[in-house]
């Protein structure tokens, strides 16, 4: 079992660097059983964060998360989100009520508001220091949430713990100001989509430097993410051997010669760009 690194959060609990998204998971009764196995896969080999949301399959990826995880609960660190649809007040507590259900938990780790909608912030926060005190989410965060985003919302709360946005060596805008604005206040950053889904597996580039290290493109995509500070990946997949292949890119180190070989094939940004989404 593999001991995955952990990063601080503003209220000084820890929550691991690796994780396994479950998009797209939940949408095929037949696809079901091995996307639970895949995640009790990762849970077997130390990976304990499980990120799904209710937009996820309308539900049916936190009904496999919450099969996955039946009888070791204790075992899992669980973040969802709640659909801007779902943003109001009252509406965002049944969402939570829904989600803990079809995840078959009385409690999220950590729950996140999915991208910025017609709601007032306000009263989505309002519901999430609500479900904070009652137990039902340990802490909250945000999702898809820019700079003037963040901003905006530490006006009303210092709560927010996490920021989950699209981030890979194909997508490297937020680089520019949105993540060290997180790291100066010790939120970490979610990367969503870290290997773009699959498309930087195919990258003539990585696969060389992979061959230097003897390990796969999807390792060295992921290695890159997490050499960041404050950065946490959450590849997807639905094969337990790629989550074992996943994982192993905690034990690749990347040398200054592969950087500046990725950051010619991929430039960071020279100016503000408006947040990418997928």
């Amino acid at each position: 079992m593999t001991t995955v690194p952990t990063t601080k959060l503003p209220d000084g609990s820890t929550m691991p660097v690796f994780g396994l998204g479950t998009w797209n998971m939940g949408e095929a009764a037949s696809a079901a059983a091995a996307e639970v196995a895949a995640l009790r896969a990762g849970l077997d080999l130390g990976v304990t964060l499980i990120d799904t949301a209710e937009m996820y399959g309308s539900g049916g990826a936190e009904r496999v998360v919450g099969e996955a995880i039946a009888g070791r609960r204790d075992q899992a660190y669980l973040v969802s989100k709640v659909l801007p649809s779902n943003a109001g007040h009252r509406q965002t507590i049944r969402a939570c009520e829904g989600s803990l259900k079809r995840l078959g938990t009385d409690r999220l780790d950590l729950y996140l508001l999915h991208w910025r909608g017609g709601t007032p912030l306000a009263e989505t926060i309002a519901a999430f220091e609500d479900l904070q005190r009652d137990g039902k989410i340990l802490r909250w965060g945000v999702s898809n949430f820019d700079v003037d985003d963040l901003r905006e919302m530490e006006t009303l709360s210092a709560g927010c713990q996490a920021n989950q946005v699209l981030y890979n060596l194909a997508r490297r805008g937020i680089e520019y100001d949105l993540i060290g604005m997180c790291q100066e206040r010790s939120m970490p950053i979610m990367a969503y989509s870290p290997i773009e889904q699959g498309a930087l597996t195919r990258d003539k580039v990585l696969e060389a430097i992979a061959r230097d290290h003897d390990a796969t493109p999807a390792q060295i995509a992921l290695a890159w993410v997490l050499e960041r500070p404050g950065v946490i990946a959450i590849p997807k997949t639905s094969h337990p051997a790629r989550v074992a292949e996943n994982l192993g890119a905690l034990a690749v180190r990347l040398t200054d010669a592969d950087k500046a070989k990725l950051d010619a094939a991929f430039p960071p940004p020279r100016r503000k760009r408006g947040l990418e989404m997928i």
